[in-house]
């Protein structure tokens, strides 16, 4: 059975005044319950009961508290640093404690209830020899980013202390991580190592396997006062144990041109790409409804030779980067660019085919219901076209027709709309009052 390891060195700075300096900072109290209690709650519930813990600071109070973890009804060893050895300098004291290859790495101020049996099954398809956690969040521009591939693979990070001049994805690092135990033999000891800066920037330089597992699971970074409450909300509001993906999760799949944004032809360049009225306001009423939001559009203009996969993430990343400039963001983007019909002047022969994935079917719906555990009779999805309506209707899903756009002109299916509604506004607002 894979461990956990905890980083619970932190002093707690920004919580001083909850801690008093008496406590460390994962013994702050989160509704009640030390920080530290609701992790291993959450590690315990799904089956991970053995947990090394390293302390530092005050860490005393956190071994009078667990003692060997028996009550809780884990097993627990601790690591103390006498001397800090900052995020990832302790990792070369575990490998005598570690019984598998690999392992998830928490740090002690991150509150979560995410599925870890997905996350641990995408890191051993993928082979990696660490995983991070990401996920898009509401404010990317003051974040951490995580630069990474289509596939997962990640090359590097954008610090959110860089001046960000062009687009960018919103894949935020949520400090949660698998490594292989191997990753620890890389750290010399008794020294202070930075775990991104140093170790995995390391692996990640030498080519040794580094992925991003992308979630929009609840986990925050509770380290402030302010967040504290916040969490205290979403605790007692049922709100982080729905997010989780071990629970059906409701969707709203959102088309994009003509639904997100204007209709201008076929969009093949980012300067074509432009919002409609009031898209980002009615994204984040989504995003606080508990409904996950997901894009799945047909861009044919891959197929047609107008322009390369390349040029649709582009575009895509400038629609990350405007929404979450306004604290706005979509859990997964998923794009076809396949067209089954040829005889276009320029067209890529490679993408001339019949797929699954193109709308009207329903593959890019039935891979998000798998991966986020979604109940497709549940959820819905707003498009302006009789395409996006048949879509719906062929994965089961309520339909909302929007008159932005195509406005379902285009007559291409004989199909009626759940719901028909002016804008992308309108239709949510319309969901969350169903």
């Amino acid at each position: 059975m894979i461990q956990a390891v905890i980083m619970a060195g932190g002093k707690g700075t920004r919580l001083r005044s909850i801690t008093n300096d008496e406590i460390p900072k994962p013994m702050a109290l989160v509704a009640g319950k030390p920080i530290l209690q609701w992790q291993i709650e959450c590690l315990r519930d799904q089956g991970i009961t053995n947990i090394i813990l390293i302390t530092g600071h005050l860490g005393v109070k956190i071994r009078e508290f667990f003692e060997d973890g028996k009550r809780f009804d884990i097993n627990i060893r601790y690591i103390e640093e006498t001397v800090p050895l900052g995020t990832a300098g302790a990792l070369s004291l575990l490998p005598p404690l570690l019984t598998g290859d690999s392992f998830f790495l928490v740090f002690g101020d991150v509150l979560f209830d995410i599925d870890l049996s997905r996350m641990m099954e995408f890191h051993r398809q993928k082979q990696a020899k660490a995983t991070f956690f990401i996920h898009p969040n509401s404010h990317p521009f003051d974040s951490d980013l995580v630069i990474c591939g289509r596939d997962g693979k990640v090359y590097g990070f954008d610090s959110k202390h860089n001046v960000r001049t062009g687009w960018y994805h919103n894949c935020v690092n949520a400090g949660f991580y698998i490594l292989d135990k191997t990753a620890c033999e890389q750290v010399p000891k008794n020294t202070k190592v930075d775990l991104e800066k140093q170790l995995l920037a390391g692996m990640i330089e030498k080519n040794k396997s580094v992925y991003a597992y992308c979630s929009s699971e609840y986990i925050k970074d509770v380290g402030t006062v302010e967040r504290i409450t916040s969490a205290e909300k979403e605790l007692k509001g049922g709100y982080i144990a729905r997010r989780s993906f071990r629970k059906r999760q409701r969707a709203i799949f959102l088309d994009r041109d003509g639904t997100v944004n204007r209709k201008n032809g076929l969009i093949w360049k980012e300067e074509q790409f432009e919002l409609e009225d009031g898209v980002i306001k009615a994204i984040q009423k989504i995003n606080e409804s508990g409904y996950l939001a997901i894009l799945v559009t047909n861009q044919p203009v891959v197929a047609r030779g107008l322009c390369q996969i390349e040029d649709v993430e582009n575009i895509h990343k400038k629609l990350e980067t405007l929404l979450g400039r306004e604290g706005a963001y979509l859990d997964k983007i998923c794009f076809c660019p396949h067209h089954p019909d040829k005889g276009y002047p320029e067209e890529n022969p490679d993408y001339k085919i019949s797929c699954h994935c193109r709308k009207p079917d329903i593959g890019m719906l039935e891979d998000c219901a798998q991966q986020f555990n979604i109940d497709l009779a549940e959820s819905w999805i707003i498009g302006d076209t009789t395409v996006d309506i048949q879509t719906g209707k062929n994965a089961g899903t309520k339909t909302v027709l929007v008159l932005t756009g195509d406005a379902g002109k285009d007559k291409k299916y004989n199909v009626q709309p759940d719901m028909v509604c002016s804008n992308l506004a309108e239709a949510v607002q319309k969901i969350l009052e169903n």
